[in-house]
């Protein structure tokens, strides 16, 4: 326990350099010299010119001190004496005082890593998004510059907001490091001072709320700026989006019995009645459930469903090898990616468990964006462009666009969920 210096006995640092006795009324200068307060107020009356310290002769502005009320207690305890086993305890107690500071320094310096390890990650994220915004606001030519520009200040004002948030959390985090090493360094100090014959408190130590780790949700600042942004743009340019709305239909040889199709295809209705069907592979049969026509396995692609009237549905994509025949939870595990709404205000991400989602209006048109490259699935309020929700680890091979209108409740009536294709079908209704 002993320090870098010589050790000396304690009642030596307790003792006054003017009077040669314990601290009466101990008080410290700016220079961190500790006399008697009747003893510096005699000493300085004495002198001419500016206040100095009797030891270190240095100077101060003004004959100002500050009251150590820990070096009193402590002059307080030595006056009193102690016993072996006192000082014993004492010890062991300032080795895990110690250790516990050393040990929370280093998580506060495998904190300041991982922040500094998150503020690359967010600056390569944020430059590879600037590269696919800008290639996104070319397709759109010259009349939609400004559309992109502004997009790309968004894009920079939340970067450099996440970036100083993690900025003022590695201030924080060095200022609690700093309160750290002062009571190692007060701990050290107290420790080297203590000898088998005097009992000293514990120091007081600097403390404060401990500091957490911060997380930044890079997927979710990735998500916003990965979707269709030219879509956004669709009443000014709709003929020049891409990707566009995919012309989807329902494949009818995979719908559960239950489901009626419009005759285009591209609306469906949870029957009363179950119509004849064949016994083939691809088809729902335990789950009102139902896929499009069309697979995808590369490119990004985007679609939405009008989902207006219906209180209750799932929406995303499945992979084509799913088990169709069986009754599964709908979670990336078994092969769904999927948006879910059940009494008309709840809804939830397809994770294990559902991930509740707060959404401050119920949208009429749900967005799904399919990027096969980058493996995200996300969801969006269609009218607002708004992220609902998306997946960073998508499916891996080929993967439909997935529905259910979910079975209906006793008495309610049943809602058709609808495939829109083109600006005329989103204006109906």
């Amino acid at each position: 326990m002993a320090s870098g210096r010589s050790k000396t006995s304690l009642r030596e640092d307790l003792t006054c350099a003017i009077c040669f006795e314990l601290f009466r009324e101990p008080v410290m200068l700016g220079c961190m010299h500790h006399f008697c307060r009747r003893c510096i107020v005699s000493y300085w009356k004495s002198v001419r010119g500016p206040a100095s310290c009797p030891q270190c002769r240095q100077e101060f502005p003004n004959r100002s001190f500050q009251t150590n009320y820990l070096v009193a207690g402590v002059v307080e305890k030595v006056r009193a004496g102690s016993t072996p086993a006192s000082v014993k305890l004492l010890e062991k107690q300032l080795k895990e005082r110690l250790e516990s500071q050393c040990s929370l320094k280093e998580a506060y310096v495998s904190m300041i890593r991982a922040d500094r390890d998150q503020m690359e990650n967010i600056r390569k994220a944020g430059a590879e998004l600037q590269g696919r915004v800008h290639g996104d606001f070319q397709a759109l030519h010259h009349f939609l510059r400004v559309e992109e520009e502004a997009m790309m200040e968004e894009l920079k004002q939340e970067m450099e907001q996440m970036l100083t948030g993690l900025e003022e959390h590695l201030e924080a985090l060095q200022e609690a490091i700093r309160d750290v090493e002062q009571n190692i360094h007060e701990l050290r100090h107290t420790a080297s001072c203590t000898d088998q014959s005097v009992l000293v408190e514990l120091p007081e130590l600097n403390s404060g709320s401990p500091l957490q780790e911060l997380h930044i949700n890079l997927n979710t600042f990735r998500s916003k700026r990965i979707a269709p942004l030219q879509y956004t743009m669709w009443r000014k340019m709709f003929h020049h989006l891409n990707p566009g709305p995919a012309p989807l239909i329902f494949d009818e040889d995979t719908a559960h019995p239950s489901l009626q199709l419009s005759r285009n295809k591209t609306q469906v209705i949870e029957s009363d009645t179950m119509i004849g069907y064949s016994c083939d592979a691809k088809r729902f049969l335990q789950c009102v459930n139902i896929l499009a026509t069309e697979g995808f396995q590369s490119g990004r692609h985007y679609w939405e469903v009008d989902v207006r009237n219906s209180p209750k549905w799932d929406l995303g994509v499945c992979l084509e090898s799913v088990n169709r025949r069986a009754r599964v939870r709908l979670c990336p595990e078994n092969g769904y990616w999927t948006l879910r709404l059940r009494t008309g205000n709840q809804y939830s991400a397809g994770t294990q468990p559902w991930t509740p989602l707060r959404v401050p209006t119920s949208p009429g048109r749900i967005g799904v964006f399919l990027d096969c490259e980058e493996r995200s699935v996300c969801f969006y309020d269609a009218e607002s462009m708004a992220l609902l929700y998306s997946f960073s680890s998508g499916p891996r091979g080929k993967a439909f666009p997935f529905f259910s209108t979910c079975l209906s409740e006793r008495g309610q009536r049943a809602q058709a969920i609808r495939i829109l294709h083109s600006p005329l079908h989103w204006e109906i209704e």
